[in-house]
């Protein structure tokens, strides 16, 4: 029998490293491949990419600014979705106060200004056991490679997201809602909201852990994507 398919999205800032865990962990389960979300200014665009470079049937899972791509893939082509995880994301439209984070963010980079994830910032990313170390490391260094002209791209492209509230019950494939304990920029009451219009979803929460659970907790994010898997 051959292997599924296995879509991942990640995060702003982030690149394949963030999956590297489990790419190399459920290579035997799945085909996985984690798609190129830097190159495009609007949530639509992202979407058409990774659906042009996809299988015919999928699963997806997706982190953060992934799963705003997630919900895009699932309006204009859901019959190639065959699982869904979401990780750390929500369905809603930013605040205003946190649009305006972002805009000042962009503001920041156009005066030429981009310092990708200071130390300061990383308290707002993971949890603060993670801080310190090999986690830190890493996203700090995903965040250089992807650079300040993806990074406006995104932010413009999150800016502009629609709302995705109004698809979650049309949403009817197996789905597992995943959030850290101690997520800062998508609490666990937005994953909660997630579970509660996913008819069926299962909810998981992750202990110690901020916004990045991929990285934070590897062998946990793994466990759980492979009992997803299982048909």
């Amino acid at each position: 029998m051959a292997k599924p398919s296995l879509v991942l999205l990640p995060g702003l800032l982030c690149d394949r490293e963030l999956w590297r865990a489990q790419t190399a962990a459920l290579g035997s389960v799945a085909s996985c491949q984690v798609a190129d979300l830097t190159r495009d200014d609007t949530i639509g665009a992202m979407a058409e990419r990774v659906l042009a470079h996809a299988p015919a049937r999928f699963a997806l899972a997706a982190l953060s600014m992934g799963g705003y791509v997630a919900f895009e893939i699932l309006r204009r082509a859901p019959e190639r979705v065959e699982r869904l995880a979401l990780l750390a994301t929500c369905a809603a439209p930013d605040s205003d106060e946190r649009a305006r984070q972002r805009r000042s963010a962009m503001a920041t980079l156009e005066m030429g200004r981009f310092k990708g994830v200071t130390g300061r910032m990383l308290p707002q990313l993971v949890h603060a056991g993670h801080v310190h170390g090999a986690v830190g490391e890493v996203v700090q260094a995903m965040a250089a490679r992807v650079g300040a002209e993806a990074f406006l791209r995104q932010q413009q492209a999150i800016l502009r997201r629609p709302d995705s509230r109004s698809i979650l019950p049309s949403i009817v494939m197996p789905t597992v809602i995943g959030v850290g304990d101690d997520d800062r920029l998508t609490p666990p009451s937005e994953a909660e909201e997630l579970h509660r219009g996913i008819a069926g979803a299962h909810f998981h929460l992750f202990a110690r852990c901020g916004h990045l659970p991929p990285l934070e907790c590897p062998d946990e994010t793994t466990a759980l994507l492979r009992h997803w898997l299982q048909p």
